[in-house]
């Protein structure tokens, strides 16, 4: 009955059967997905309760927006279930990477050392740190703040020995990105951050001195039991767009830590003396509210999608990462295709199972803030939303396509069957 279903959108009997050796395969992995789900719904549901969630705080502000009671409780609810002292969650925040800049910028001050932990950081935060080819003159390193990195090791796990050597008395703040990036490195897991976080504890104890650890968590969010911030973590961030906003959020972004750390940022954002106070939420804490309490299943539906991806495209002989039964520790799936225009055509079949725009044909283009030409593939009803099913990847060698999302789990498994179907 399911390869009746799938063979009316063109899918062939051939890798309908294809598709149920994937599915069975992948079956535990999909149990252990669902157990992890069941675990984070019930402790967002806990902190709504707990805080006392009501109708009177799905209300609005305008101007200003002082007093907007909606605003701050969810804002508690984001600290609860991130384990932070403070959260900071606004529509006045647009992407992952505003969210992370205002952190770097709100914390580090001219002759600070920032010290990226795992390698260099993806290609538009780059250039907040001034390590882009634009040599933007409003960066971190034109303000005078100073930078250093270390490389993981080989197997993706962070070079413990290599962080601490690296420390110095201008240290002022470690960066951990969780999710890959552009990069084929794998996503971290809970036990590597907490390993960062052991080592540069231990040696700021040692050496009398308070290093902040700011974890950028995009794509990561209840895709393990664990936070950031629970793991020791002084503070993290992401947009809501992707995991946190469970496809409901149609923008906005959110900042969880400690309470002196989220203020800071928040007087970047707005201003010195105003910082969390203002910023009015026009409606949208209905959506916000919502969109975080359907995070964990929309997570969920978004892993399913990835691993049922790997272990078709594994079958029909390409590298993937993670692998089908890998754990995992962001939403992200890569298909090295090691030929440019299959990756296209797998952005291009995304973009046809898209319930929006699904005409379109996306082609390589310059995007700002990379480097290479991109083809990215993204019919979703936010724009650039990376909660709903879509797949991008630079075109440069090995043409890696980086999908990510997928509000329904089938989305996905079509798309991919069709792929592997146009190639014959």
């Amino acid at each position: 009955m399911i390869s009746d279903i799938y063979s009316t959108y063109g899918v062939s009997n051939k890798t309908a059967e294809l598709a149920e050796e994937a599915m069975k395969a992948v079956l535990p992995v999909f149990k252990e997905i669902e157990e992890i789900r069941e675990y984070n719904q019930l402790k967002v549901l806990a902190a709504y309760r707990e805080l006392g969630f009501a109708e009177r705080h799905m209300g609005l502000t305008t101007g200003y927006g002082y007093d907007d009671i909606g605003r701050e409780k969810i804002e508690e609810i984001y600290a609860k279930v991130f384990g932070g002292e403070s959260a900071y969650v606004r529509t006045q925040i647009s992407s992952g990477t505003q969210s992370i800049s205002a952190i770097l910028y709100g914390i580090l001050r001219p002759g600070d050392e920032l010290l990226a932990a795992t390698g260099r950081p993806y290609d538009t935060l780059m250039e907040t740190i001034g390590l882009g080819e634009d040599g933007y003159d409003a960066s971190l390193l034109a303000y005078g703040t100073t930078y250093d990195e270390v490389n993981l090791l080989p197997d993706g796990s962070p070079d413990i020995e290599g962080i601490v050597a690296k420390l110095n008395s201008k240290t002022k703040m470690v960066l951990i990105q969780k999710s890959r990036g552009y990069s084929t490195r794998r996503a971290l897991m809970s036990y590597d951050i907490k390993s960062i976080v052991d080592a540069v504890r231990k040696w700021s104890s040692e050496n009398g001195k308070d290093i902040v650890i700011a974890v950028d968590n995009c794509y990561g969010e209840f895709v393990e039991k664990t936070e950031p911030c629970e793991l020791g973590a002084d503070i993290c961030g992401g947009s809501l767009i992707k995991n946190p906003g469970g496809g409901i959020c149609s923008t906005g972004g959110y900042i969880v830590g400690r309470k002196d750390l989220v203020e800071k940022v928040a007087c970047r954002i707005t201003a010195p003396g105003l910082g969390s106070h203002v910023g009015p939420t026009l409606g949208f804490n209905r959506m916000i509210a919502q969109g975080l309490f359907r995070a964990p299943a929309t997570v969920a539906e978004c892993l399913k999608g990835a691993v049922f991806a790997s272990k078709m495209f594994e079958l029909t002989g390409f590298k993937t990462s993670p692998s089908a039964i890998e754990p995992r520790g962001d939403i992200v799936q890569t298909i090295e295709f090691n030929d440019p225009d299959k990756l296209v055509k797998f952005c291009q079949m995304i973009q046809t199972c898209s319930p929006v725009d699904s005409f379109a044909l996306p082609e390589p283009y310059a995007m700002p803030g990379y480097s290479d030409e991109v083809v990215m593939a993204a019919g979703t009803f936010v724009q650039g939303a990376t909660s709903e099913l879509s797949c991008d990847g630079p075109m440069r060698e090995p043409y890696i396509g980086y999908m990510q999302g997928g509000l329904v789990y089938e989305q996905a498994k079509l798309a991919v069957m069709l792929t592997i179907d146009s190639w014959g």
